[in-house]
Formats: C-alpha cells, structure tokens, sequence
C-alpha cells in the first residue's frame, strides 16, 4: 500500500508504519492529534524567543544572498520574528487559548446551532507557506450555549500554529466538545493550501476539505441537515 492509500487512524494506530520526511511532507501524513511540541516548548519567554528568530532569520536573509543594509530590508527580521511569536503562531501556546464563558440555554434552543464561514489563516507545518479557509461549526446544546464569538476564537487559535489541515479539524471538535460537554459537534473546513498552489505541483484552483461528526451529527439526517446549512 502506498504511503497516501493509508487512512490517518491507521498510521495513527500502527508505530510500525515509517515514513522518509520527504513523505511525509509531500503526501500530507499527520503523526499526532496534538501538534508535536517538546517538553521544553515555553521555558523561554516570547521575548526571547523573538530575539533567538530575529538572529536565525537574519542569517536565513543573508545566506539567500539579500543586503541587510538596505533600508527595506534591515528591519526584516525582528518583524518576521514578532509575527511569528505573537501573530500566526500564537496559537501554540496553551496561555493564549481563548476562555469559553457557557452560558444556561434559557431559550430553550434544542436544535443544532451552525457558524458558517469562519475565515481563518493558517501555515502548512510541512513548508511553512500559508493554509487559507473557512470553517463551519456547528452544535446541538445540551443545556448550555457558548458565546457566538468564541466558535471564531478557537478556530482562530489553532489556525494560529504549523497545521495539518485533518488535524486542525480534530482538534477544534475535540475542545469544542470538552468545552460544550456535549459530544454533539461538527466541524467542517475548506481550504487552499500554498504548498499545492505555488510549489510541488503549483495547482491553483484546488481545495481540500476535511469534516468531523460527533454524537448526533453521525445520524445521516443530521448531517444532511448541517451541510443544507452550509449551501445557503
């Protein structure tokens, strides 16, 4: 069987399976549900950590050949350094997940809830180019609701970290659910993915999407249900 015959709960299930990290980056293989963080990952504070990338992605520059002097240029590093650590990778630090206020279902709302078309941005954790898309999220309360705003936040937050789409999907299920206490939950996203559109293949008019059904969105009808939703 061919690396991208196999099915992400099989490569998740069997440690024999072993991939080159070529791949592993070119047929789009996710190795965990979490995303892959060291032990040490927040012993250094965001300020050093902008400091110790500024000097990386100065030599980065400057192996590419590029002037540092020049005025468009020198300044590059610590701002890409900055917007790395506080912009679109602050989602790796568990500190910025945003809090969920529940709130009692006094309406009395026993059908399913959607928030369609949740624009997010995001970086492929293979190239580090940009992931683009929306996501649907979609609930039935089980006695308590959650602030509309909040949907967008968390998907805000993992889109802000290198992604894998499939795991993206999971993990905001998964906190949606913990969140919710229920396990009544869909997620669905598409996407473009830079890495397909402006190298490898360069195809710029594909997308790939991804869902999750949880508890009642695994009846056919609910989930019939949720995607007549999302083509209004």
């Amino acid at each position: 069987m061919k690396p991208n015959e196999i099915s992400l709960n099989t490569l998740l299930s069997d440690n024999s399976i072993v991939f080159s990290d070529e791949e592993i980056g070119e047929d789009h293989i996710a190795t965990s549900i979490q995303t892959p963080l060291r032990a040490d990952a927040f012993d250094l504070t965001d300020e050093q950590k902008i400091d110790k990338i500024q000097e990386h992605f100065r030599e980065i520059m400057l192996t590419l050949g590029l002037d540092l002097n020049d005025d468009s240029l020198k300044g590059t590093p610590r701002r890409v350094a900055k917007m790395y650590v506080q912009e679109i990778f602050s989602g790796l630090n568990p500190k910025n997940m945003p809090a969920a206020t529940l709130f009692d279902n006094k309406y009395r709302y026993q059908e399913m809830l959607v928030e369609r078309d949740i624009q997010f941005y995001s970086n492929c954790e293979h190239h580090f180019v940009p992931i683009i898309g929306k996501a649907h999220v979609a609930y039935i309360s089980n006695g308590k609701v959650i602030g509309l705003s909040k949907l967008n936040r968390l998907v805000q937050h993992f889109a802000k970290r290198p992604q894998v789409q499939e795991r993206m999907t999971v993990q905001i299920a998964r906190e949606l659910q913990r969140v919710l206490e229920t396990p009544d939950v869909a997620v669905l996203m598409d996407a473009r993915h830079l890495c397909v559109s402006m190298r490898g293949i360069e195809d710029p008019t594909s997308s790939t999407v991804t869902s999750f059904y949880g508890g009642k969105f695994e009846e056919e009808a609910r989930k019939q249900e949720f995607l007549k939703y999302l083509q209004l």
